[in-house]
């Protein structure tokens, strides 16, 4: 509630105030000197204004229960400060690793975060931008390439910036952050290979609507058939992103007539599951059975056998993402980013056997 005359404004307790206001001259407020601004100077622009100033209108602001209102604000800036990011699962330890650098980051940048998931149903993701478009974000951050068109169409219309992350988006030249998931499979492969493995089962995730799954497959075909050794179809084993769907992958080629001696994975929870389940049907890993994974969650190191897997770079994603996108908002300059190099970190679950 505003009770305003020519020479004052006064702020009642809990109340909310569209910016900018005025303390007349010549008055105090709070034990303020009495300038034109120096509140709204103070809440809009912190570092114009003195640090004794600053302090006594922070005290006066949490005494009061002072909150700005957002709606007013962004009407006169047309910017919310909020920027979206829709991922497909929020219960894998790496998104929340680079949600907490995402966020981290926007707020030393003066924006907030708005976080939703689809939950690997992509169907879903186009009703959850326009959400967001409604609410009024000044753009969107997403994972992976493969989306709808109505999602690019529906930013195009409104004129959202958006950054893609994790994958590269070689092909349409959108702007990305992130690294080659082909790559990181080929490397793995690679020292799969090198430990003296032929017989090779991939459990890559779900590839429908997913590039990263595809292209996870082709990696690890191409370094197979770069040591003159093929992929068995049978053998690429498609299951959720969870620990059941390590723990299925494990059942299905242990069920067949012929066994693999590694099975790599499309992540780390895949992987722990499928350990998990050899430990169950009293199969030793790796003497038995080698499992790898990818991502190198923390519990990675923690697990027994200790996980062989991709080190991906999760922290700098979000970092760099978070400046990548308040670049285009604000127009300025914005500098490519290459794609992000990943590693084989090896432990004790890859046995070698050559």
């Amino acid at each position: 509630e505003l009770n305003q005359s020519p020479q004052c404004t006064t702020i009642h307790k809990g109340s909310e105030i569209s910016e900018p206001f005025f303390f007349a001259p010549k008055h105090s407020i709070f034990g303020l000197p009495a300038s034109d601004l120096s509140a709204s100077r103070a809440l809009s622009v912190p570092e114009l204004v003195k640090p004794a100033t600053l302090e006594r209108v922070n005290r006066a602001v949490e005494q009061l229960g002072y909150v700005r209102n957002g709606s007013a604000r962004a009407l006169a800036s047309r910017r919310t400060m909020t920027i979206a990011a829709i991922y497909p699962s929020l219960d894998n330890p790496i998104f929340a690793v680079s949600i907490q650098s995402l966020q981290q980051t926007l707020w030393d940048l003066g924006y907030q975060l708005l976080v939703a998931s689809h939950d690997y149903r992509p169907e879903r993701e186009v009703g959850l931008l326009r959400s967001f478009v409604e609410r009024g974000v000044d753009a969107v951050v997403l994972v992976g390439t493969d989306h709808d068109d109505a999602v690019f169409e529906l930013l195009s219309q409104y004129r959202i910036p958006y950054v893609l992350t994790w994958s590269m988006d070689t092909a349409n030249q959108r702007p990305c952050v992130g690294f080659s998931y082909y790559d990181s499979a080929f490397k793995m492969a690679q020292a799969v290979i090198e430990y003296g493995h032929t017989e090779i089962a991939l459990c890559p995730g779900q590839s429908y609507r997913n590039e990263r799954v595809r292209a996870r497959i082709l990696g690890t075909q191409a370094a197979l058939e770069s040591a003159e050794l093929k992929l068995r179809p049978e053998w690429i084993i498609e299951q959720p992103f969870t620990f059941e769907g390590g723990r299925s992958a494990v059942r299905q080629v242990l069920g067949g007539a012929q066994r693999p001696t590694v099975l790599i994975c499309g992540n780390d929870l895949i992987a722990i599951g499928a350990i998990a389940q050899c430990r169950e049907q009293n199969i030793d890993v790796p003497n038995e059975l080698s499992v790898t994974g990818s991502d190198d969650i923390e519990i990675a190191n923690m697990v027994e056998p200790p996980l062989t897997t991709v080190h991906v770079p999760k922290v700098e994603i979000g970092s760099l993402a978070a400046h990548r996108i308040v670049s285009l908002i604000e127009g300025s300059t914005s500098v490519e980013v290459s794609p992000l190099s990943t590693r084989v970190v090896i432990r004790d679950s890859l046995r070698r056997i050559n």
